[in-house]
């Protein structure tokens, strides 16, 4: 499946991204700048290209993930390191509308590529940096990985147990977070510079600073009130009832009856009238001083059901609640396909299913053109048609392991 093939389409249709760096942060910004449109040219070291092609399920020597995160891209080989691929670099730089990285703060500029270094020959472009802890302060400096990053942040200390070790999710939430909030920001950056025609500037995204953003309410109830946010298991602090209950067919569902007339709702449809007119529960502020009684109520009735029974009985209250899925789940349910949640690419003959973008958008809707490409694959069509190279000039760098 070429690019040939699958034209551009979507709202950035007709922006350049020059995708740098590697694994997950800066790659997923790309990924969705390239599913709404943008033509994304990454660069990979020739010496393997991108980590995540070898990483976690692998079949035929390439990750099924890749296929996912290096979707819609462009894969040109070039190897950072040496003076003639960093001079290829910027070429390419100075006929991108962006540039995406996310190596360590000061390597690009070590190179020669950094904001200052690239803005003398292309003003117009917006350079989108993501990293642990920012380009400045005491910790720039630092390796940021997204565990770090998410524990230092706060996200991790409200998550899990009371007095047990903080949970991390089984995903690295830290880098997609970071991703969209790089994704987001390069948008606005373009939407300035063609609005206010001000030129380029620099998109500065932090790891820790993406899941900082998650706790708005953490900050102002410590400073205005002296409370730090603790974990709650799988409650949330200060809302209730809102909890996992586990059914007598050993799944779980959730449920959450914490507005007032929805609270109402639920305890007349568990068979408990008697709290559904209980004034001391009518408001969630006495809901929280009561939460072990209500939440007891909620698990004594689920135990007795099966999941689907009390999803059922409550979803005919008009009560939010609903399962615990897993992807087998997910992919078997009605809705996720009915909202076209999943794509399918083409890999070595086979069908290989991949998650749909979101937003979705009425006009200008996204879509997956090819899966992520064969490492080096689009090496002629950009360098030669691109920056003119001729076929003597690719010879002479593939044999000097530049490209």
């Amino acid at each position: 499946m070429s690019a040939a093939d699958n034209p551009l389409t979507g709202p950035l249709c007709g922006i350049r991204v020059l995708e740098l760096g590697q694994l997950l942060a800066g790659p997923f910004a790309g990924s969705i700048l390239a599913y709404f449109g943008a033509e994304v040219i990454k660069v990979e070291s020739p010496a393997g290209g991108d980590p995540i092609r070898g990483w976690r399920e692998v079949v035929d020597g390439t990750s099924l993930w890749w296929y996912s995160l290096g979707r819609n891209k462009k894969s040109v080989t070039i190897d950072l390191k040496s003076q003639q691929g960093r001079e290829l670099v910027r070429d390419l730089a100075g006929r991108s509308d962006v540039l995406l990285e996310n190596f360590r703060p000061g390597v690009m500029e070590r190179w020669g590529l950094g904001p200052d270094d690239i803005k003398t020959i292309n003003p117009e472009l917006v350079y989108a940096r993501i990293s642990g802890y920012g380009q400045s302060g005491p910790y720039a400096g630092k390796p940021g990985f997204a565990s770090v990053c998410e524990a230092i942040s706060g996200f991790r200390y409200v998550n899990g147990f009371p007095g047990e070790a903080p949970v991390r999710a089984n995903l690295s939430i830290g880098d997609t977070i970071a991703g969209i909030h790089a994704a987001l920001g390069i948008v606005m950056a373009l939407l300035a510079r063609f609005k206010n025609q001000q030129g380029g500037q620099v998109v500065d995204v932090a790891l820790y600073e993406a899941m900082f953003n998650l706790l708005e309410g953490v900050v102002p109830e410590y400073s205005g009130a002296g409370v730090i946010r603790e974990p709650s298991g799988t409650t949330v602090t200060g809302i209730v009832p809102t909890n996992t209950y586990r059914c007598a067919d050993g799944k779980y569902v959730v449920i959450g009856g914490n507005g007032d007339s929805i609270f109402q709702r639920l305890m007349k449809a568990v068979g408990r009238a008697d709290l559904a007119e209980d004034a001391r529960l009518a408001s969630n502020a006495g809901r929280v001083q009561h939460e072990q009684e209500i939440d007891q109520v909620l698990s004594d009735w689920c135990s007795g059901l099966s999941s689907t029974g009390a999803i059922d009985e409550l979803e005919q209250a008009r009560v939010p609640v609903g399962p615990i899925y897993n992807v087998a789940d997910m992919l078997e349910d009605p809705h996720f396909n009915s909202r076209g949640l999943f794509e399918e690419v083409i890999i070595d003959g086979k069908p290989l299913k991949i998650p749909a973008l979101a937003p979705k958008l009425s006009a200008t809707p996204g879509a997956t053109r090819w899966p992520g490409p064969r490492l080096g694959s689009h090496n002629d069509e950009v360098l030669r048609e691109l920056l003119g190279l001729d076929q003597e000039q690719l010879d002479q760098l593939t044999a000097q392991n530049i490209i």
